[in-house]
């Protein structure tokens, strides 16, 4: 079950994608919540709610996909996080997630430009599965993690790498406005299994990246974890969980984005975000 944000011209709604159609859910006398997202009650009330408004459904193509969580309220990235990504860099496989922050407001929509900053020379792409958080969790086993879980959604974790390099860290670089395009769906934590799903990127339809998350170094139970000892996660919150090897900045040589390119990051059973690339006006 692929859930939208989606808009046909008025107040953005939430609806269900069937193939090139979303079934809207506005008829639902419950709102759909990130938390909502976690009772599986509810999902079978949506299943439900689907069939009978089946009739009423639109193109994909007549719809806006919005980005699923669009103001989260923190974005915590983990790095270094697939094995074939610490090869290409030479890197020691790390013995804890390595974390940093990303502004909430460098989300951006299906389809809206990721403006490329005239300061910046090296702006890279990076595919990851993004975990959206659907219950408060403080202090949760790998056992439970999952249970917090409201649903899985693409990522393009677009980097900044001058600033991130010049800096010694990482919010500057990953934090431009539209540098987290997210979307196209936000698939419950019950219809997919996060630790074996295949994430490929292309830029202009070339394959950059290609891997699964069975590269995973800390799977989503060890992350959601690890981090809500932390950090208080909350409904809306959205965890990126790093990239697999193949980013542009470490290609000899190097290729990185350029406006007028367009960038597609796919994720088995999410489906394909695609965003051109601009130059800032």
């Amino acid at each position: 079950m692929q859930f939208v944000r989606y808009t046909t011209g008025s107040g953005p709604e939430w609806g269900v994608r069937r193939d090139e159609e979303i079934v809207p859910l506005s008829g639902l006398r419950e709102d759909v919540t990130y938390q909502q997202l976690t009772d599986p009650g509810f999902l079978r009330v949506v299943e439900d709610a689907v069939d009978a408004m089946a009739d009423h459904a639109v193109p994909v193509a007549d719809a806006k996909l919005l980005a699923p969580v669009p103001r989260p309220g923190k974005i915590i990235c983990v790095g270094l996080n697939y094995h074939d990504h610490a090869e290409e860099q030479d890197e020691d496989i790390p013995e804890r997630p390595l974390l940093f922050g990303k502004s909430a407001t460098a989300v951006t929509n299906p389809g809206d430009p990721i403006v490329h900053p005239e300061e910046l020379d090296e702006v890279d792409f990076e595919v990851e599965l993004g975990v959206v958080i659907g219950r408060t969790a403080k202090d949760v086993s790998t056992e439970e993690a999952r249970e917090y879980v409201a649903g899985y959604t693409a990522i393009n974790d677009v980097s900044g790498r001058d600033a991130q390099f010049d800096d010694g860290q990482f919010f500057r670089g990953k934090s431009y406005d539209t540098f987290a395009p997210m979307g196209p769906t936000l698939v419950p934590d019950d219809r997919l299994d996060p630790g074996n799903l295949d994430v490929a990127c292309r830029v202009n339809g070339e394959t950059m990246q290609a891997s699964n998350t069975e590269e995973f170094i800390f799977g989503v139970e060890e992350v959601v974890s690890y981090i809500s000892g932390i950090t208080t996660l909350r409904p809306g919150d959205v965890i990126s969980t790093g990239t697999p090897g193949g980013v542009g900045i470490f290609r000899d040589p190097p290729e990185l984005l350029e406006p007028g390119d367009t960038v597609d990051v796919e994720i088995d059973g999410i489906g394909t975000l695609t965003n051109p690339v601009v130059a800032r006006d």
